[in-house]
């Protein structure tokens, strides 16, 4: 007989909250295509590659993504999000950057993205609108308009999505 089937081990993803000096109070979000979430808002991101820094990864991404580079790269927070029902779990380490003054988004993966826009921080979507990790990053308090990590005092790291 053969060894019991091991689960699927969670993905590392990294997730970019990105501000801008010229829209003031706003973060970059986009609307997520496929069968993943499909409709829901998220951040620009993806998978850490192997030997990637998280700095790295973030500006990558956002490249890729938005052809946005990035400035002032560094830690927002980590967020496990996991929906058996989906078989999705993640762990997604979300890193904050500013984008280039002047620079504005362009939707450079449209199969995966409907596009970029600028949105308030204070004026988002309900909850059940965001895609995971930025749902579970929204439900710790984090607010990526100061430098503080309050938001972090008794993260346990367990968010399942209702």
């Amino acid at each position: 007989m053969g060894e019991p089937a091991q689960p699927p081990r969670p993905g590392v993803g990294v997730g970019v909250v990105i501000t801008s000096a010229a829209h003031p109070g706003c973060v970059l979000l986009g609307k997520r295509k496929g069968p993943m979430g499909a409709g829901t808002y998220q951040l620009p991101g993806g998978h850490l590659e192997f030997g990637e820094s998280l700095a790295e990864c973030a500006a990558r991404e956002t490249l890729e993504e938005a052809a946005l580079r990035l400035r002032n790269v560094r830690f927002a927070s980590t967020v496990n999000s996991f929906c058996a029902a989906a078989r999705y779990h993640y762990v997604t380490v979300l890193m904050k950057g500013e984008a280039e003054p002047g620079a504005e988004p362009r939707n450079l993966e449209p199969e995966k993205n409907e596009g970029w826009e600028w949105v308030k921080w204070d004026e988002f979507p309900p909850a059940d609108q965001l895609f995971w990790a930025l749902r579970c990053l929204r439900e710790q308090g984090y607010n990526p308009f100061t430098e503080e990590l309050d938001h972090l005092k008794g993260y346990t790291g367990s968010h399942q999505p209702r």
